[in-house]
C-alpha cells in the first residue's frame, strides 16, 4: 500500500460522512471540498518530503561514485558479486547450510536497494541540473 492510497483510505470515511449528513447540498459542497483541500495540501506535503529523500539518497550515492577511495567506490558492486556466489552456491546446494529466510529477505533488500541506487547514480547529474 502506498502512503498515497492510504492518505486518501483516511478521508474516504470523512467523505461518506459528509454525504450523510441531512443538510443542504451547498454546505456538503463546502464541507466537501474543504476536505479535499486537506487531502491535498497533505498529499503536496508528502510528496516534498519524499522528493527532498530522494535527493538526499542522491548525493550519498553520487558521493560514493565520486568518492576517492576504491572501496567506496565499488562496496555496492561487491556487495551484489557476494550475494550473487551465494544465492548460486545455494542452488546448487554447494553450501554447508541453506540460506535462511532472513537471508533471502536480506538479499531482497539489498538487490532492491542496489537496483534504485545504480539507478539514480546514473540519472543524478540529469536531475541535478533541473
Amino acid at each position: 500500500m502506498s502512503i498515497f492510497s492510504f492518505i486518501s483510505d483516511i478521508f474516504k470515511p470523512a467523505a461518506k460522512l459528509i454525504d450523510d449528513i441531512h443538510t443542504s447540498d451547498e454546505e456538503k459542497l463546502k464541507l466537501k471540498n474543504t476536505f479535499t483541500k486537506l487531502e491535498n495540501d497533505l498529499l503536496s506535503k508528502v510528496l516534498d518530503y519524499e522528493t527532498k529523500l530522494l535527493e538526499s539518497k542522491t548525493q550519498i550515492i553520487t558521493a560514493e561514485a565520486n568518492g576517492q577511495s576504491w572501496i567506496q567506490r565499488n562496496w555496492r558492486p561487491i556487495t551484489m558479486l557476494t550475494f550473487l556466489v551465494l544465492v548460486v552456491l545455494d542452488s546448487f546446494g554447494l553450501l554447508a547450510f541453506r540460506l535462511s529466510e532472513d537471508a533471502w529477505t536480506l538479499l531482497k533488500i539489498g538487490l532492491g536497494g542496489y537496483v534504485a541506487g545504480r539507478s539514480v547514480e546514473k540519472i543524478a547529474d540529469k536531475i541535478r541540473l533541473k
